[in-house]
């Protein structure tokens, strides 16, 4: 049986449309697939541009850190480096003068600083009507009694001359440890600042020479001084000299030691800083911390103290 003509010419006009629907099906897909591929490598491109644009502009998301210090070292190169991976860029800006890294902080040249131990800041915030405060400890170093003619110090003779640092802290501080050592004796209630006025007993006429903090280290081998009292790390190190050299070490595990924690401080109105608790990550770095090791020698101790004691300490040493 045949098939009407009419209905035969529907089914071919049918499958021809359908054939057509097809390609044009195809066509559609293949610019489909086409757009797809452009739009993808124009994602990768613009993400390329913009990873390219972040790193460039990588800095710029960094927090800035400006802190004063006394002497440019490699212990400071660590503290950058490793700073940067934690967020921050961090300059130091060092000073000759040891008073200058406080009075810059003041005056808001800086953000913060880092050198001095709690009994300093505490003189220097009486002396100034300042507000300068502890965010974290760092370290403490060794001090002592060394000479370069002398083996002990009870070998010292009547009448020597002792260098000792001129500043009220760290004059207090030498005080002790001659005192320690038995070359002077110093007034029970003289406080944790006492002065040449607090000497009771001295009874080998000793002079005590007081010259700037840095450049103590200087007169060690002045023939006109018998012994200084400073700290080891302080010594150059060509000098070779050591903690195991001292006539008296001070004991830096003592409580009675613990106004000498070197300290990073700020004033009082930038302690919440966030950038700070980068900053004492950094300070912790096992890196850092090994660059200080070699920087001292060894002769400076890791102390962490909750700031909250720090504070305590600060403003009793301020009130006395």
């Amino acid at each position: 049986m045949t098939e009407p003509t009419s209905s035969r010419s529907e089914i071919d006009a049918h499958l021809a449309s359908r054939r057509s629907r097809r390609r044009i099906g195809i066509i559609v897909g293949a610019v489909a697939v086409a757009v797809i591929a452009a739009a993808a490598i124009v994602w990768a491109v613009v993400a390329n541009s913009s990873s390219s644009s972040a790193t460039a502009g990588g800095e710029a998301e960094l927090i800035p850190l400006r802190i004063a210090d006394t002497a440019q070292s490699d212990f400071q190169d660590a503290i950058v480096e490793v700073g940067r991976e934690k967020g921050l860029a961090i300059e130091f800006i060092n000073f000759d003068d040891p008073y200058l890294p406080n009075t810059a902080l003041v005056e808001g040249e800086v953000d913060a600083n880092s050198f001095q131990h709690v009994a300093w800041l505490s003189q220097f915030n009486k002396e100034n009507d300042a507000d300068i405060t502890p965010v974290f400890s760092t370290v403490i170093s060794a001090w002592g009694l060394f000479s370069d003619d002398h083996a002990s110090a009870a070998d010292i003779p009547d009448g020597a001359r002792i260098a000792v640092p001129d500043d009220p802290a760290n004059f207090s501080r030498a005080l002790f440890i001659l005192e320690t050592a038995g070359v002077i004796e110093v007034a029970d209630d003289a406080g944790v600042f006492p002065t040449e006025e607090d000497i009771e007993a001295n009874d080998r006429n000793i002079e005590l020479v007081r010259i700037a903090h840095e450049s103590v280290q200087t007169a060690y081998t002045d023939p006109t001084i018998a012994a200084v009292v400073i700290a080891t790390d302080d010594f150059d190190p060509a000098l070779e000299i050591t903690s195991a050299d001292a006539l008296q070490l001070e004991d830096s595990s003592a409580s009675s030691s613990s106004p000498y924690v070197i300290v990073v401080a700020t004033t009082a109105d930038n302690v919440d800083n966030p950038a700070f608790t980068l900053l004492e990550e950094t300070y912790r770095d096992d890196r850092v911390v090994a660059a200080l090791e070699e920087e001292k020698r060894g002769e400076a101790t890791i102390v962490e103290l909750p700031v909250e004691d720090l504070r305590s300490a600060l403003a009793e040493l301020t009130a006395q």
